[in-house]
């Protein structure tokens, strides 16, 4: 059901048993051989074939299954479903070829070369709803370095996942290679992750569930074939910090949209901002006023800017946090604070103000339209940074606005493990394919920088080649001859 209109039915699924994920390992396994086998510029080509298709044939039918089956505006879909997917396969396709032409230089007489090897057993891909990017990315980028992949998506982006799984078949990739399962991620982690053959885990989701996945493989460690390559990035608390000397206007739009751009539903979105008093004097009315005013409703209209949450559970998440934070005193309600779940699971795009710059809304994330702003004394820039660092364990992005370069170099040196991705005078939402690789740590996840060769790095394995043309025959060095 779409979330934005919950009664609307507009497709059905079968989910896996048990013996279904039995099923695609055996089948990802049967064929993992001969995958291998194939010269990475073939594998290569499959991909690219996909990204021309996503920019292309497939490009309407992309953005129509994510707008309906994950709330976004035409606008958000577009960016991510068509373009971001056609640029994760090029781009990895152009990474892949950097690393496989990347030897070793032979002495004279010899010849060193490194063989790239996939893992030995199968990859699982956990993927979110909130892009379908990253659902496309996840089990292709294991597979271009040669894996085979059992990929278990998120429920509700199962319409747009369907579209990939075609885009996959008509690029050419061999049946096996990926294979979709849908239903409960626990059942299937559980089935995927003790068996013998597990080589890796690639996930996108919440801390909590992959700290889950990472006890599994630790239970199951002496079964493995192999240790198990285990890489997830797991959301974040970001954070935009504006210095006294910082631009009013870009502050202001970098917290609507980094907040509330797709109901806040991205790992990226601003949650907690950090503002001088001064500047907050000079902006709280009309930040108000727009969030406020921000047009809420059915994606399909081209006035929406905010669409539904994922669902009811999303919803309820969200309005426990809004009532506990409205009954505490050190929390000022700025805008919003209601949901409407008559329709949709739509939830007004909420801003508090708090004096605690360690309250829970500064700490926990709540993947919604979920904004609080503390406001510091426009001395105490330097304090607040120690603030920003220490008040939560995500460190996912992070947005500095200054035009003092001397407080932005404070800043990147005094957080320079606040975030995988510090952007200046930017939101922190918008990472674009070549210029910024995707990936935070702490809480955040493993830092592996998605669409980059790192990410491309850890699903191979290396196996160094040396031929001696001339080797020796005589077990004695020269220097005891007679």
């Amino acid at each position: 059901m779409p979330p934005h209109d919950h009664q609307n039915v507009i497709a059905r699924m079968a989910t896996a048993d048990e013996q279904s994920v039995h099923d695609a390992i055996d089948v990802a396994l049967a064929v993992q051989d001969q995958w291998a086998a194939t010269p990475w510029w073939d594998r290569a080509a499959i991909f690219l074939r996909a990204a021309d298709l996503a920019a292309g044939k497939y490009r309407d039918e992309l953005v129509a299954t994510t707008m309906l089956g994950q709330s976004k505006t035409f606008h958000q879909a577009e960016i991510e479903a068509t373009c971001e997917v056609a640029d994760f396969f090029r781009y990895n396709a152009y990474n892949a070829q950097k690393i496989y032409s990347d030897q070793p230089q032979a002495l004279q007489g010899d010849t060193t070369y490194l063989d790239h090897r996939p893992l030995e057993g199968f990859v699982l891909a956990m993927t979110p709803f909130n892009f379908t990017a990253i659902a496309s990315n996840l089990p292709a980028t294991a597979a271009l370095m040669g894996n085979v992949v059992v990929w278990k998506p998120a429920e509700k982006s199962a319409y747009s996942n369907a579209v990939l799984m075609e885009l996959f078949e008509e690029a050419g990739l061999p049946p096996g290679v990926i294979n979709l399962v849908h239903g409960s991620g626990e059942l299937v982690s559980d089935v995927a992750m003790a068996h013998r053959d597990f080589a890796g885990l690639s996930f996108t989701g919440s801390a909590g569930v992959f700290q889950t996945l990472w006890k599994k493989a630790g239970n199951n460690i002496e079964t493995y074939r192999s240790f198990p390559r285990i890489v997830g990035e797991t959301g974040g608390k970001n954070a935009v910090v504006a210095h006294p000397s910082a631009n009013d206007d870009a502050v202001r739009v970098a917290l609507i949209r980094g907040a509330y751009e797709y109901q806040g539903q991205k790992c990226s979105a601003a949650s907690r901002s950090y503002i001088p008093q001064s500047m907050w004097d000079r902006i709280k009315d009309d930040l108000v006023d727009t969030v406020e005013s921000l047009p809420v409703g059915d994606i399909a209209s081209h006035e929406a800017f905010v669409g539904a949450v994922i669902d009811e559970a999303a919803l309820r998440k969200l309005e426990q946090a809004i009532n506990e934070a409205k009954a505490l005193e050190s929390h000022e309600l700025l805008a919003g604070g209601t949901v409407d779940d008559s329709k949709g699971w739509f939830v007004r795009p909420t801003m508090f103000r708090t004096t605690d710059p360690y309250a829970f809304t500064m700490e926990q994330e709540f993947f919604g339209p979920l904004l609080t702003i503390y406001v510091y004394e426009d001395d105490d820039w330097e304090d607040m940074l120690g603030l920003v660092d220490t008040s939560t364990n995500y460190a996912l992005t992070l947005s500095v606005f200054a035009q003092d370069q001397v407080a932005i170099s404070q800043a990147l040196d005094r957080l320079r493990n606040a975030a995988g991705m510090t952007y200046i005078n930017d939101k922190p939402t918008g990472a674009l394919m070549g210029q910024v690789a995707f990936g935070g740590g702490r809480a955040s996840g493993t830092n592996d920088k998605t669409g980059s060769e790192l990410a491309l790095q850890r699903w191979i394995s290396g196996r160094f080649i040396r031929e001696n043309y001339s080797p020796a025959t005589d077990w004695r060095y020269e220097y005891m001859a007679e």
